[in-house]
């Protein structure tokens, strides 16, 4: 069994307040949750309004897999037009 950990610091521009923050999270994660099979919840920087990490976890019998979903996860966020990565780290347990 292989578990991926992922971290992803995202700046939310559009944001002006932690209720925008919220909104633009929710969807994101919403919509990463029902395309992916990923774990995935804020894990820092709440109090923040612009800024958000993001933790993001998958567990598969196979690297390649786990290489697989993370990097989509990542590219579906990219191509999100409301956030921005700053960066992100992964590793395989």
């Amino acid at each position: 069994m292989l578990i991926g950990a992922m971290s992803v610091d995202l700046f939310i521009g559009e944001a002006a307040s932690l209720k925008d923050k919220r909104r633009y999270l929710k969807s994101i994660i919403e919509r990463i949750k029902s395309r992916f099979n990923v774990s995935i919840a804020e894990v820092d920087q709440q109090e923040l309004w612009q800024r958000s990490t993001l933790g993001v976890s998958c567990v598969s019998n196979e690297r390649v897999h786990v290489d697989k979903m993370l990097s989509s996860v990542i590219n579906f966020i990219e191509a999100q037009d409301s956030v921005e990565i700053i960066n992100y780290n992964y590793e395989i347990l």
